[in-house]
């Protein structure tokens, strides 16, 4: 561990690793086969905002959705990381929200192209408060809910996830290494919808940690 204070990591650290389809009702839902193996993508720093920065819909978005995630937080770095010690890589976890161009990623994927500006452009990834990894003993046990205007739209849990995350810190660190102070996405429950300026996001892990996003538009 170094002397970068892991609780801010968003100041500091270098990717945001997402995984994709990785909840089966979550994939079925918007007509995807159900993955044999991860789907991954990758997000920016620069996405991250914290409470009280608004979401923005991107300029060339006009179906902009919510999908409230969990997110593990990297406290020590490797590659090729062995499953039965991958929980000793982490430092802790954030509730995350994986905004996403709904209307691009289908034209990007209707011609075979990345996924970039569907989900990676500026205020894509709405953080929560650093979560320390002993205020969530069983990560894969835990309910994540997102309401929209007070209204729910998305409550599942974390044990419906089709890779698990010693898994998943496993192979992904086989192909891009891990570092103190990257983000894993790990997937989103089935839910998803779109989101409009002036709306109200209100998510939160069980009654661990809530967070609230207003969405605006940039003028």
């Amino acid at each position: 561990m170094s002397a970068r204070n892991i609780a801010r990591f968003w100041e500091w650290g270098r990717k945001i690793i997402c995984v994709g389809r990785n909840y089966a009702d979550h994939a079925i839902e918007l007509k995807n086969a159900i993955p044999t193996e991860p789907v991954l993508f990758l997000k920016p720093p620069s996405a991250y905002i914290r409470e009280g920065s608004p979401i923005l819909v991107p300029f060339y978005s006009s179906n902009l959705h919510h999908e409230v995630e969990l997110g593990v937080v990297i406290g020590k770095g490797g590659t090729a990381i062995p499953q039965s010690s991958a929980m000793d890589h982490v430092a802790g976890y954030v509730l995350c929200l994986d905004m996403t161009a709904r209307d691009i990623q289908e034209e990007c994927k209707s011609k075979g192209l990345p996924w970039t500006l569907a989900k990676a452009f500026n205020t894509s990834c709405p953080i929560s408060e650093f979560i320390p990894k002993e205020k969530i003993p069983n990560p894969e046990s835990v309910n994540l809910w997102l309401k929209v205007n007070d209204n729910m739209r998305q409550n599942g849990s974390t044990s419906q996830m089709i890779f698990s995350i010693p898994f998943l810190i496993n192979y992904i660190s086989q192909i891009i290494s891990l570092e103190e102070g990257d983000l894993i996405l790990t997937g989103t429950p089935k839910g998803v919808s779109s989101v409009q300026e002036h709306d109200e996001l209100q998510a939160g892990i069980d009654d661990i940690v809530t967070m609230t996003f207003k969405v605006d538009r940039k003028s």
